[in-house]
């Protein structure tokens, strides 16, 4: 990372402590911080901290469903040809990388959407994440 490029909180707006309560984001130098509310103390946790344990999460997720994620999103790009696929395969493997090179706002409030939350614990242990699912249309 260059000394003069901030780094963000790849979550910022989706963290909430276990209390259900928003969890804020402040930038210490060049360090985004989650701060997590806890009674009238406000904890600093370095934000790559949690990110990196969503971002596991969201790895593991994604390689348990790796084809049907693929599928999706070569679907969604209009594409289905080798070499698409090949990229989307390269950017599955190296999801980590998301810690330097930031999540896009349009992503970030895409997850909002659809209800993903992170809940924390006040020492920035992710204690679980939400992500609703879809029922099935009845008959299936």
């Amino acid at each position: 990372m260059s000394p003069s490029r901030r780094r963000q909180a790849l979550f910022a707006g989706l963290v909430f402590n276990d209390d259900n309560e928003p969890v804020e984001v402040a930038q210490v130098g060049n360090e985004p911080y989650y701060v997590i509310p806890d009674a009238s103390f406000r904890r600093h946790v370095e934000s790559e901290y949690v990110d990196r344990q969503v971002l596991a999460w969201l790895q593991k997720q994604i390689s348990a469903n790796r084809e049907l994620v693929t599928e999706g999103m070569l679907t969604m790009l209009g594409k289905d040809d080798l070499f698409t696929k090949a990229m989307i395969d390269a950017s599955i493997q190296n999801i980590d990388q998301l810690i330097e090179q930031g999540l896009p706002d349009d992503a970030r409030s895409w997850l909002g959407m659809f209800g993903f939350r992170i809940i924390v614990d006040i020492h920035g242990d992710v204690i679980r994440t939400e992500l609703p699912t879809q029922e099935a249309p009845d008959g299936l």
